[in-house]
């Protein structure tokens, strides 16, 4: 069957006719609409030709029109290479040796010469068989057509040939598969129609990515001249002969689905229960009770989505349009003089194209660039300063877009007073957008950067059930200091990076991007300017107002922006507060009396043990006596008092805690 698909696909070669490229359309996003158009004889098939890699983004976006309708599209399989050679039964790997190709062809007939003798027999086994001082040699064990069993060294023999003809075509075809897959040739479409007549195809192909590159000419007054060429590869293996050709602006969404290759899918292998040997069982002994068997069942729900498919013959962008009307000629202040934009530029949809009216050659592997935009635009020349790091800000241009077209990102090389200037990198811009673009380095002007942090009280104060909200600010100044030491006038466009986590207080910027504030500067000649940007950053606190200190709640009782219900439910806290601190502090110095009377008790009783025996110390024994006992008095009062200081620590302590409960402002 492989071979009769060749063999077809091989004659259609001889009798189908090729349609030339008409239109190509470049994108941004490496892919390239191509068109192809031509005349089919009746029963001739049209051809496309295409590498093998560009396969799949054909069958995705191929759309085919025909005078007489299209019966079918041919190409020829492509297998992978594993699969065909599973099919061949030959396994090939890379640097195999022969004599294990040979091995797993045992049983096979083959022919050779060995030794000037010619030898004929079937295969045995081949192997590597280690020599005595280094290396292997490849042995082959056959058995002759007489009967003798013979140990060939393959490498002496001449001329071997398998004589099985099924099997040599196996392995002539399996050769062609590997061949097949590192080629690099081209892969034919054919498309069969109805009846001869006019076919026009239209695909997507990988192509190189088309770029644009500007040149600026900044004028000191009135509006500037920018002069766009669009950088176009022919990748494509071809050449083109008088191709529509468009480049578009924009980055569509494009992506690979392998649909050249065939997909398999590994089935699941079943069986019948019955179809299962029966082992034998083992039961456990009646010790302990016997395990619930749950049975889990999986169910397999099926959902099917049936999809309307519709054949969009509105794939290619339409072409159709009033040509735009041509520029108005400018001369190119830098000198390059005037060029001939001969493009249609349109809103395509999300995308914006420019197609060139005139008719493209390009040999393959050759590269242009093609002139497509020479018109006036808006460019205001003036300094920004945004890297803080440097002291130097940089000559740019505000520029605006008046074009009415899309401008494609790209480079952009300034000439100004007959002469380069510098280089810049702008991104897309829309018609009617503003955009800054930075050339190089102005020396003339000196910016430093002064930072002040101050932080502020309390803005705000909320209560609730013993949980104290408070809102406090950080308030951070930026200073810029701008020397000019040029004897002319100037613009600074101050970049100031934006904050997320702070509020701009002051100056009102000038304008805001996505990142940075802008601030406009007017610096005379040989002046000096000074902006002072500040910035808030709100903070607010959770605290919990059982842990806060006496101290620390005077603190927030004295704040101006708290009311006076708040302030005198804070006070009574904090006098409670105090009173917890007094009694504690009451408690420590009894706890420390306690322990040196008891010190003291401990040194008398010792004394007093000591002199009883000794004769004539009764005098001293008494004084320690009545010391004691004075001591024992003392102890008893202080403990009394260390008992009415605990319970009164107590009622405070819930007095406390009600005064923080009913807490709320």
């Amino acid at each position: 069957m492989k071979q009769a698909l060749a063999a077809v696909l091989s004659a259609s070669l001889m009798q189908a006719a090729d349609l030339p490229v008409t239109k190509v359309i470049l994108y941004k996003n490496g892919v390239a609409y191509y068109e192809r158009a031509g005349e089919v004889k009746a029963g001739e098939p049209g051809r496309l030709d295409f590498q093998a890699s560009e396969m799949d983004d054909v069958l995705k976006s191929l759309v085919v029109d025909a005078k007489g309708g299209v019966s079918r599209i041919r190409y020829e399989l492509s297998e992978p290479l594993q699969r065909k050679l599973a099919g061949q039964g030959i396994q090939i790997r890379e640097e195999m040796p022969l004599v294990q190709l040979l091995d797993r062809w045992r049983g096979a007939h083959i022919e050779l010469k060995y030794g000037g003798v010619a030898l004929t027999g079937v295969i045995i086994s081949g192997r590597l068989a280690p020599l005595p001082q280094q290396g292997q040699r490849q042995e082959l064990s056959i058995l002759t057509d007489s009967g003798e069993m013979r140990l060939i060294d393959l490498e002496a023999a001449q001329g071997l040939k398998l004589t099985d003809a099924k099997l040599q075509q196996q392995f002539v075809d399996a050769l062609a598969a590997i061949a097949q897959s590192r080629s690099k040739d081209k892969r034919a479409v054919f498309i069969d129609t109805a009846a001869g007549g006019k076919l026009i195809a239209r695909y997507l192909i990988p192509a190189a990515v088309w770029k644009s590159s500007y040149r600026l000419a900044l004028a000191d007054t009135g509006d500037s001249t920018l002069e766009g060429w669009a950088i176009v590869d022919n990748a494509s293996g071809e050449d083109w002969t008088n191709v529509d050709l468009t480049v578009v602006s924009g980055r569509p969404v494009s992506f690979i689905s392998r649909l050249y290759e065939p997909k398999f899918l590994t089935r699941p292998e079943v069986s019948l229960p019955d179809d299962q040997p029966v082992a034998p069982v083992l039961y456990e002994s009646a010790m302990k009770k016997e395990a619930d068997a749950r049975a889990e069942g999986v169910a397999v729900g099926g959902m099917r989505a049936d999809r309307a498919a519709k054949s969009n013959r509105a794939f290619a962008p339409a072409m159709a349009m009033a040509p735009a009307p041509a520029p108005e000629s400018l001369s190119f202040s830098a000198g390059s003089g005037m060029l001939n934009i001969n493009t249609e530029a349109r809103e395509a949809g999300e995308l914006f194209e420019y197609r060139f009216s005139t008719p493209v050659t390009a040999k393959k592997g050759e590269s242009m660039l093609l002139p497509f935009l020479q018109q006036k635009i808006g460019a205001r020349k003036l300094l920004v300063y945004s890297d803080r790091s440097q002291l130097n800000p940089r000559n740019a241009a505000e520029i605006t877009n008046i074009t009415g077209k899309t401008l494609d990102g790209g480079p952009i090389t300034v000439y100004q007073a007959g002469g380069y200037s510098g280089e810049a990198l702008m991104e897309t811009l829309k018609a009617g957008e503003k955009r800054l673009i930075s050339y190089s380095v102005d020396q003339g002007t000196r910016v430093t950067t002064n930072f002040e942090t101050t932080s502020d009280l309390v803005r705000s104060f909320k209560a609730n059930r013993g949980i104290l909200i408070t809102n406090s600010a950080i308030v951070t100044t930026t200073t810029y200091t701008i020397d000019n030491a040029d004897a002319k006038e100037k613009t600074l466009v101050i970049e100031h990076p934006v904050d997320p986590t702070q509020k701009l207080l002051s100056p009102k910027a000038d304008e805001t991007s996505a990142n940075k504030y802008r601030f406009n500067i007017k610096l005379a000649a040989k002046g000096n300017a000074k902006l002072a940007v500040v910035q808030e950053r709100e903070l607010q606190q959770t605290i919990m107002v059982s842990s806060l200190t006496p101290d620390v709640l005077a603190d927030y009782i004295q704040n101006k922006q708290l009311t006076a219900a708040a302030r005198k439910q804070l006070e009574a806290i904090a006098a409670k507060k105090a009173d917890i601190a007094s009694a504690d502090n009451e408690l420590r110095q009894i706890d420390t009396q306690t322990a040196e009377i008891s010190r003291d008790q401990e040194r008398i009783r010792q004394n007093i043990n000591s002199l009883s025996r000794i004769a004539g110390q009764e005098a001293q024994v008494n004084r320690y006596a009545a010391e004691l006992a004075k001591l024992d008095t003392t102890l008893a009062q202080l403990r009394d008092r260390q008992s009415e200081l605990r319970k009164r620590h107590t009622t405070l302590d819930t007095e406390l805690n009600a005064l923080i409960e009913k807490l709320e402002f």
